[in-house]
């Protein structure tokens, strides 16, 4: 399955049923629809209070489906001092929470890594979403100690992401190859923006490949049950 793709409820083009009978054909068990948070405003942003319809309408759809699980998930913020967009209340009540950098780029080597570590920190961020923050052709990673938030990410059980996006492509695989070393376990993602997206899941799994990981590193190689014994859900 999958744990970070969107729907129309921030900058999806389809919405959480299109995307689930997408997953469904692609023989998936389970699919996270992690839509941006409030502040990411560009990018649609869902407030609270239409993250209870989204809840509503998620668990609709799982009285419907067989033999396979919509997710309610969020791709969280992270600001400028390692907080997350959510309070922890809410946070309580996703199955998934991805932890992600979308501003703030110029800070400091110190203070960036600082943020990333500060989310694998909180109890609540499941994984860390494109962590290097490339996007290319625009922008070049943001400057962090990848030693120390992969420290982080093995001493708090966060994964790290490797984001299959075209223009993402994050972490590639000499840092998946890297922090694979170093203990960490991964999600791969296709950050579907829309049901053709899906595709992409097969540039990640390149990068996966060339970074040395297997099946035992990633999470979404699981069945469903297995990820939510693992994820306590």
């Amino acid at each position: 399955g999958e744990f970070h793709v969107h729907s129309t409820y921030s900058d999806g083009h389809n919405t959480i049923q299109e995307m689930a009978e997408a997953a469904q054909k692609r023989g998936y068990q389970y699919l996270a629809i992690s839509d941006h948070s409030q502040r990411l405003r560009i990018a649609g942003g869902v407030s609270p209070e239409d993250l209870k319809k989204k809840k509503k309408e998620i668990d609709e759809l799982n009285k419907k489906m067989k033999n396979f699980r919509i997710l309610f998930g969020a791709e969280v913020e992270i600001d400028t001092d390692g907080n997350l967009d959510y309070n922890e209340a809410i946070l309580s009540e996703f199955d998934i929470v991805i932890a992600a950098i979308h501003s703030g780029f110029e800070q400091p080597k110190d203070k960036m890594t600082r943020r990333l570590v500060t989310a694998c920190k909180n109890k609540f961020v499941t994984a860390i979403a494109h962590p290097t923050g490339v996007h290319l052709g625009r922008r070049e990673p943001y400057d962090i100690d990848l030693k120390e938030v992969c420290r982080a990410a093995v001493e708090h059980n966060t994964f790290l992401e490797i984001n299959s996006f075209p223009v993402r492509l994050d972490l590639n695989s000499a840092n998946a190859y890297y922090a694979r070393q170093q203990g960490v376990k991964f999600i791969v993602s296709s950050d579907s923006h829309h049901t053709e997206h899906m595709e992409f899941i097969k540039f990640g799994v390149s990068l996966a490949r060339r970074g040395w990981l297997t099946k035992e590193n990633v999470l979404n190689t699981r069945t469903l049950s297995q990820v939510e014994k693992m994820l306590g859900k």
